[in-house]
């Protein structure tokens, strides 16, 4: 029997409708257009507006147009893996919140949190789950609303992030497309430089840590881009000379969308012309889990059946990954 690759059969994404600018963030915090752009490649991002309206609001966008262009019931979905850093709640999972809104009745789920990496381990975490036959349809969901943990004083973070969520179905594949291979790494001493101070079991929620902005993201952004534009690139050469690839070899990059300058040292450390590097940091900014679907999305049409693809991410903790597969369709 053929070996089972879990395959990308389907993706869709969205994005809300509002549009932050650089111009705008002028008015809200000591900045302006140029020094943003230099520094990051940011020109605009989307965040999402209205009450009570959270990341599994921008999921079910996601996932319902992916089920329509697949031309399944989401009864259908065995299993959502939802990767996001600003679940719904902190309980119950937005996986199930997401299903429950979907009608995906025979699924289980949950979420997985390794901060920006997240869609990457995700994406390796549903493929076992194809690989080992145990299941047939599996939803990899990666998506944020950073909005709601920004401190649009804080002139260092509020430039970076915005909301976007992006979806992929898995399915069994036997012609050898799909997840070939994956490297997974993280470094909990990275924790300091980033992330939220206050909100766990260490630190709860009181008037003196909401006073504070103590649950907004905190990043001391020299530190992280040391270790992000160093083992983001590492490990996508790495996965490279794993799988014997040449730059030759390689159709597309897709690398996580947290800062120009990152993106770029990771394809010249791969050798990869910029041609074949995907870039949208411009228009979405840093959506956390979304960046990678969010790329896939916009250029699946100008992707070709047996395409070999690298997803590489870095993301807060420390955590950061590159996965090679061939796409599907």
């Amino acid at each position: 029997m053929h070996k089972i690759h879990a395959a990308i059969t389907a993706v869709d994404a969205y994005v809300p409708d509002y549009i932050l600018t650089n111009h705008e963030l002028e008015g809200m915090v000591d900045t302006n257009d140029e020094w943003i752009t230099t520094r990051t490649g940011i020109k605009e991002r989307r965040i999402l507006k209205g009450e009570g309206l959270g990341t599994s609001y921008m999921a079910v966008h996601a996932v319902n147009g992916l089920l329509k262009k697949r031309g399944i019931d989401a009864s259908e979905i065995d299993l959502i893996v939802f990767c996001t850093s600003t679940p719904d709640y902190i309980f119950p999972a937005s996986a199930n919140v997401l299903a429950d809104k979907i009608g995906a009745v025979n699924a289980w789920g949950f979420d997985l949190q390794a901060a920006c990496s997240g869609f990457v381990f995700g994406l390796t975490t549903g493929a076992q789950f194809i690989e080992s036959g145990k299941h047939k349809k599996v939803l990899v969901v990666g998506g944020d609303k950073m909005s709601s943990i920004i401190n649009y004083k804080d002139r260092t973070t509020c430039i970076i992030f915005g909301d976007g969520c992006g979806a992929v179905l898995l399915e069994p594949n036997y012609e050898g497309y799909g997840v070939v291979d994956s490297i997974l790494k993280s470094d909990g001493s990275g924790a300091p430089f980033l992330h939220l101070k206050a909100g766990g079991s260490v630190k709860p929620a009181s008037h003196e840590s909401v006073d504070a902005a103590e649950h907004a993201v905190h990043q001391e952004g020299k530190a992280v881009f040391k270790f992000a534009v160093t083992n983001m690139a590492d490990v996508s050469a790495e996965i490279m000379e794993k799988n014997n690839l040449t730059p030759e070899d390689i159709a597309w990059l897709v690398p996580h969308q947290a800062n120009k300058r990152i993106i770029d040292a990771t394809a010249n450390r791969m050798g990869v012309g910029s041609d074949k590097v995907m870039v949208n940091i411009e228009r979405y900014g840093n959506t956390t889990n979304g960046t990678i679907p969010l790329c896939l999305w916009e250029w699946e049409s100008k992707l070709k059946k047996g395409d070999n693809i690298i997803l590489a991410a870095f993301g807060g903790g420390f955590t950061w990954g590159s996965v090679f597969l061939k796409w599907a369709y």
